[in-house]
């Protein structure tokens, strides 16, 4: 079975239009772009589509590429003390010569959309309420939704960045999920993910994952994404996967959308947190 995370996304984005709607909301995310880097035109493009689709404010602030960090912590700063601002999100990747991890640490965690500050990650691995990094947050919700159980279940992530690897190992820690978190050291992948229940692929490798790697029945998420000949594909050899598994997600179409869901839906909550 295909999981449809666009299907997914329109529900839960018409449940948060209903929220705006009712409540009368008044809702801004400020998006920084550095540079003109074109898949973050594109992403940026998508987050601004669907905030206006459910009535947020989308505010882009563009910053040339060659600006200094001090400039973009400096606008950051300038958006935490803007009251009509909910929240607040720097488009991944930066240019080389710029420090995401240092930008975002002067985020305030309430304007935290990404979840990425210390405190949403202190939150996240407590199991404490905050905003949670929206990869993984969109693919707990999807499981979520199709009613597949984590409790006891052997999953293999692969892939350990901070986007999804890292985050997605609390997430399924936090529901009792046995977890094997794998990466460019790790020795028998193959053994790995053939006694794996769930496999999520986060690794950005085209097509790392074969049929003979999964055992009949097995559930397969892809959340890695590259580009070949100007087509998005996944990590996972959907054609091949398809005949093989109980469930698995297409990509695109499966957890990128649930992805953009979460965003939105974090500006929400942190409307919630901030008590505005």
């Amino acid at each position: 079975m295909i999981l449809d995370g666009k299907k997914i996304r329109d529900e839960i984005l018409e449940n948060l239009k209903n929220v705006v709607q009712n409540e009368k909301l008044n809702l801004t995310l400020a998006i920084i772009l550095v540079g003109n880097y074109p898949p973050s035109e594109v992403y940026v493009k998508n987050k601004i589509k669907f905030c206006k689709k459910v009535g947020i404010n989308p505010l882009l602030v563009r910053i040339p590429e060659d600006a200094s960090e001090d400039s973009i912590i400096e606008e950051i700063e300038k958006l935490n003390k803007n009251e009509e601002v909910t929240g607040i999100i720097v488009q991944s990747p930066l240019p080389n010569s710029l420090d995401l991890e240092n930008c975002i640490k002067h985020i305030d965690p309430k304007k935290d959309i990404d979840g990425f500050t210390k405190e949403s990650f202190y939150a996240l691995v407590h199991n404490l309420p905050g905003l949670r990094p929206c990869t993984a947050k969109g693919i707990i919700r999807l499981l979520e939704y199709y009613n597949i159980d984590l409790k006891g279940k052997d999953v293999c992530i692969i892939g350990r960045g901070n986007l999804v690897g890292k985050p997605l190992f609390f997430e399924l820690l936090n529901r009792d999920a046995t977890v094997t978190i794998c990466h460019t050291k790790t020795l028998n992948l193959n053994k790995k993910c053939k006694k794996a229940d769930i496999i999520i692929c986060g690794a950005g490798v085209p097509r790392i994952l074969q049929a003979k790697m999964v055992k009949k029945g097995a559930i397969v998420i892809d959340a890695g994404i590259s580009v070949i000949e100007g087509k998005v594909v996944g990590d996972a050899d959907f054609k091949n996967l398809l005949k093989k598994c109980k469930y698995i997600t297409p990509n695109p179409g499966g957890v990128g959308p649930m992805t953009i869901a979460m965003i939105i839906e974090n500006v929400i909550e942190a409307y919630r947190m901030g008590g505005m």
